[in-house]
């Protein structure tokens, strides 16, 4: 017995081992915290952001188990293969942060501490400056106005006014009849000169008489369909 802990220790010293699994657990807490903080959606999960901390704790583990053993390695494998993982992720840049976490856990393992660090530095750099910058982002109207007015040019003029006076831009996207002939439906995609413009949209549109079911929908990015 005491021969083999020798032989353990002699392939790899367990301070070695607890260095490399105390800078997988700083490193992947790092990207976990970025995730967090850079976050945007509805679909927030506080189990995805643990999985991140502790995948990369199992991928350093099973690095520094393997080491250059290819046998090891061949069983490791099989044995994974039996593990069905069946989690679905709606947003393929969770995907993207597991990975880099899993990558972060491999580099420490293997004792490539220099490619952990500068990995994990560039990867959450890069993430906050997608954050900020406006990369990516594809969104021509500001929200969707909805109601329903009496037949007639004057209601239907007066609502043209009120869009044209508050909105930048506007575009009609429907209009149908909801009342054989006599009151139509109408959803307007607007563009604002300001985002507190909304709340004055809405109060104008208000006072059309006869108007009903006046509803404002805020089209921000972060809103999941």
């Amino acid at each position: 017995m005491q021969t083999l802990l020798n032989y353990g220790f002699e392939q790899l010293e367990w301070q070695v081992a607890l260095l490399s699994f105390l800078l997988t657990f700083l490193l992947s807490t790092g990207v976990a915290f970025t995730y967090e903080r850079t976050f945007q959606g509805l679909s927030y999960s506080r189990g995805l952001v643990q999985a991140m901390i502790l995948g990369s704790i199992v991928s350093c583990l099973l690095m520094i188990a393997i080491g250059d053993n290819i046998a090891r390695g061949i069983g490791i494998v099989g044995s994974l293969a039996i593990i069905r993982f069946r989690t679905n992720l709606r947003d393929p840049r969770d995907l993207i942060f597991l990975f880099a976490s899993l990558g972060i856990g491999v580099a420490s393992g293997v004792q490539s501490y220099s490619t952990a660090v500068i990995g994990c530095i560039v990867f959450c750099g890069v993430v906050y400056l997608l954050y900020i910058s406006p990369f990516g982002t594809r969104r021509r109207h500001d929200g969707l106005v909805r109601f329903q007015l009496p037949s007639g040019v004057e209601t239907t003029d007066r609502a043209s006014q009120i869009l044209q006076q508050v909105c930048k831009h506007f575009v009609m996207v429907t209009m149908r009849d909801v009342a054989q002939g006599q009151a139509f439906e109408y959803a307007y995609q607007v563009k604002l000169h300001q985002s507190k413009d909304n709340e004055t949209l809405v109060r104008e549109l208000e006072q059309i008489e006869g108007i009903r079911g006046l509803t404002y929908t805020n089209q921000e990015i972060t809103v999941e369909i």
